[in-house]
């Protein structure tokens, strides 16, 4: 006695979900690869000035640019704005310390 055919509709779709198990598991290798690449690329550097002339008694804590100026924050809690073309200071803003 041979057993009974499977009917044409639940074939397909038998195929269809192989197909799609396979395509979301390509998906998610895929998705982890980019990931590994992405996160052990070596991270952008950027131009910064060759010197940075700080006012007397100034340390640096951080840095920070934008498109036509460069600011450096001070241990002082002061914000320094330079100008990124001809270095010169621009503004001084003090950061209050909200006490």
């Amino acid at each position: 006695m041979d057993p009974p055919s499977e009917p044409a509709n639940l074939r397909f779709l038998r195929r269809l979900v192989t197909v799609l198990t396979a395509t979301m598991i390509l998906g998610v290798l895929t998705v982890i690869v980019l990931l590994v690449i992405r996160l052990n690329a070596p991270a952008p550097t950027l131009a910064l000035p060759e010197q940075i002339t700080l006012p007397d008694g100034a340390r640096a804590s951080a840095f920070t640019m934008g498109p036509d100026w460069y600011a450096v924050i001070t241990h002082d809690d002061e914000i320094l704005i330079y100008d990124q073309v001809t270095g010169t200071l621009r503004q001084t803003i003090l950061i209050g310390t909200g006490e």
